[in-house]
């Protein structure tokens, strides 16, 4: 895959600074174009007050479109003042999105992008509903992920990839997706953890996609591993640490958010766990 496109959405300040920097030191890599979409989000829904306000209500609720507006234009200011001076090809946009539209409006825009590099919406000042546009990328626009945690300065990672492998769909549009990074690796690592002992891969399991691999000239170790964490996810980070990996492919499992939060998922638990990158596609 060839990455052209760029788009980083940024949603809060104190994430503006290392987001970008990632950002851009892939666009420059990449010889790529990098959009820059500077969101908040509209909370102004009726549904939040209740009856009682309802004299309130529409004040209450001009004043949140207000802040939000406010907001939306202080992050293009910073990123503005950031990007003076690079040289790389960027555009700024400014949208303030109602909370039950962000995952068409980011999606719509996610869609013509190579890849979208994200904070990870969990954990440590992350914004409420920060998931909601992780969503909009891997499920809405089905465009590859990239997601930041707090201790990523630059795009000084991808040296060293675990690819968590359980011979899925999802895992191989990952690889693929993750390809560019792959073969600028030092080392790749592939994890399988518990292989179903009836499935295609029992007699060989990560063997195929080793070829697959090997065929674009990537050298991968191959890793069958036990659970020995009480989650799957937990395992997989285990893993990746021991064999000194800063970033990790994965597939996106699941649906929605919200089968997510109620059934619970690998990929919401290493989104929330992982202290190193992930890249992620459905």
């Amino acid at each position: 895959m060839t990455c052209k496109s760029l788009l980083t959405v940024v949603t809060r300040a104190t994430a503006l600074h290392r987001q970008l920097d990632a950002a851009i030191a892939l666009a420059r890599s990449h010889d790529a174009h990098l959009d820059i979409l500077c969101l908040t989000l509209d909370r102004a829904m009726a549904g939040y007050y209740y009856v009682g306000a309802a004299p309130l209500a529409p004040i209450v609720l001009q004043e949140t479109v207000n802040r939000a507006r406010e907001d939306a234009l202080a992050l293009e200011a910073a990123v503005r003042e950031r990007m003076t001076g690079e040289e790389i090809r960027w555009a700024v946009e400014t949208a303030v999105a109602p909370v039950d539209s962000v995952i068409g409006q980011v999606g719509h825009v996610a869609r013509f992008a190579d890849m979208v590099v994200l904070p990870k919406p969990f954990g440590k000042g992350a914004v409420p509903d920060e998931d909601l546009v992780v969503e909009a990328a891997l499920f809405e626009a089905g465009a590859p992920a990239l997601l930041l945690p707090d201790n990523v300065h630059g795009a000084n990672f991808g040296k060293v990839i675990t690819i968590g492998w359980n011979d899925s769909r999802q895992s191989l549009n990952a690889v693929r997706a993750a390809m560019p990074f792959l073969k600028a690796a030092t080392r790749v690592d592939v994890a399988i953890i518990e292989p179903d002992p009836r499935g295609p891969e029992r007699s060989d399991p990560g063997g195929l996609l080793s070829q697959y691999l090997a065929r674009h000239g990537v050298r991968a170790e191959l890793s069958v591993l036990a659970r020995t964490e009480p989650r799957v996810s937990e395992t997989l980070v285990r893993h990746a640490v021991e064999k000194g990996a800063d970033m990790m492919v994965i597939g996106a499992y699941g649906h929605s958010r919200f089968r997510e939060a109620i059934l619970g998922g690998a990929t919401r638990e290493l989104f929330e766990i992982a202290p190193l990158p992930l890249f992620s596609v459905h």
